[in-house]
């Protein structure tokens, strides 16, 4: 097998239009943690992470397809872009086929970028600065959530979860799995999967 390791981005994707499917192989599992970082961001009651790892990796294969050399961006800001996109439209079309609220979780504070209104590079902003963008501005990279949805998620966090709870979360979202949120709070596996699902419920219940 080559390697690719010490290769920019960039060469990788000139690589893989030139039918390389080695490096298609790397770029996808270089990314995959990435991916899965992303869709424990969110909850999507009714379905499963699994679930939002595949969208995600979907989105992943369309980034490496559509990226442009040369942009202000580099491919990791537009691949992050791309995955989050195709996560939020899986979110959006799941919870139009059950007629039930969107619930999803983000943080607020994270940065996020997204394209320029003159299509010259992306802009960088948080996710509450894209939240409440008024929906004839928006462009495809934007999320969407109005006022009411997103003032209950912070609801459920603020007022519905205990200090442990939010530890939890927040380490969760981290991309932190189940025996390493253990090890840093000091309790056992099955006491922070217990936890897991306590803080699914109280979204679930506010909704």
């Amino acid at each position: 097998m080559k390697e690719y390791h010490n290769v920019e981005d960039e060469k990788i994707i000139e690589m893989i239009r030139q039918q390389d499917a080695e490096a298609m192989d790397h770029l996808m599992r270089k990314y995959r943690g990435m991916v899965k970082q992303e869709a424990r961001k969110m909850y999507l009651i009714g379905s499963d992470e699994e679930d939002l790892i595949q969208e995600g990796m979907i989105g992943l294969l369309q980034a490496i397809r559509a990226y442009e050399n040369g942009r202000d961006a580099s491919f990791a800001s537009f691949a992050r872009i791309c995955v989050r996109r195709q996560m939020y439209s899986a979110v959006t079309a799941s919870n139009r086929k059950k007629h039930q609220p969107l619930n999803t979780y983000v943080s607020f504070d994270e940065p996020v970028f997204v394209e320029s209104a003159d299509r010259n590079g992306y802009k960088e902003q948080t996710v509450e600065d894209t939240i409440f963008a008024d929906e004839k501005n928006a462009n495809p990279e934007k999320i969407v959530l109005d006022r009411e949805q997103a003032d209950m998620i912070e609801s459920v966090i603020v007022e519905r979860l205990t200090g442990y709870e939010k530890k939890v979360l927040n380490l969760y979202l981290e991309g932190r799995s189940y025996d390493d949120i253990a090890l840093e709070l000091n309790r056992t596996r099955k006491a922070i999967d217990n936890a897991i699902q306590r803080i699914r419920r109280k979204f679930t219940l506010h909704t």
